[in-house]
């Protein structure tokens, strides 16, 4: 069995995947799974602690969403809050000493930024049919040369505008964090873990923000 084990690891070194943000992923689907249910499993008129927190935490999401998507959007609320609760607690995780921020690893972003970019088009698509395909070829037939890579560039910087500002931040915060547990490693400075909160926090919501914008801009009339 060992040295299945060790064959397992070593095969998943040499294609280059990280044990550790694969664990940390896991954690944070593990815990908010743990959440959810501990919140949900004995509803109750008079909630609870947990209940009542996230209660709030749910109807702020909601209260976001209808903002600025309107009314429209409230199918995309399990997509939305699910993007929004899973980044927020992976970019605050790192904050603990022995975990890692799996929103730090670029492979967990891109792979949410391409989730958003799929479900942009296939709104849609589903939304206005062929139309939507013709917002990017322009007005007229003879701008086409011009207007098709403009449109198609500028769609393909969404996912890697998503997936590099998340990534730079929450690693940059880890790198912050660590440089000083190195100089001074008895007493982290607050105001150092204050901005890191505040950091996760933004981030998060511009996260969930621009993927809504996307979205509603997809069900939007092409013109």
């Amino acid at each position: 069995m060992t040295p299945l084990i060790f064959f397992h690891t070593t095969w998943l070194k040499d294609v280059g995947i990280n044990m550790t943000i694969v664990f940390n992923t896991c954690f944070v689907v593990l815990l908010l799974a743990v959440v959810s249910f501990l919140a949900t499993r004995n509803l109750q008129v008079y909630p609870g602690r947990l209940q009542n927190v996230m209660e709030v935490i749910v109807d702020g999401l909601h209260s976001l969403l209808i903002d600025t998507m309107g009314n429209n959007g409230k199918k995309f609320f399990p997509l939305i809050a699910t993007l929004g609760l899973f980044i927020l607690t992976s970019n605050l995780i790192g904050i603990i000493p022995g975990f890692e921020s799996p929103t730090a690893n670029i492979n967990t972003n891109a792979a949410m930024a391409l989730v958003v970019f799929f479900s942009t088009h296939v709104v849609g698509i589903a939304t206005h049919g062929f139309k939507y395909v013709k917002q990017f070829l322009g007005p007229v037939w003879w701008l086409i040369p011009l207007m098709l890579p403009i449109e198609l560039i500028s769609h393909l910087a969404r996912p890697l505008s998503l997936t590099l500002r998340l990534f730079g931040n929450i690693a940059g915060e880890d790198i912050v964090l660590l440089v000083v547990l190195l100089l001074v490693p008895l007493i982290v400075p607050l105001p150092i873990l204050i901005l890191m909160i505040f950091t996760s926090i933004v981030q998060t919501l511009v996260f969930m923000l621009l993927a809504m914008m996307f979205i509603s801009g997809a069900m939007e009339q092409a013109h």
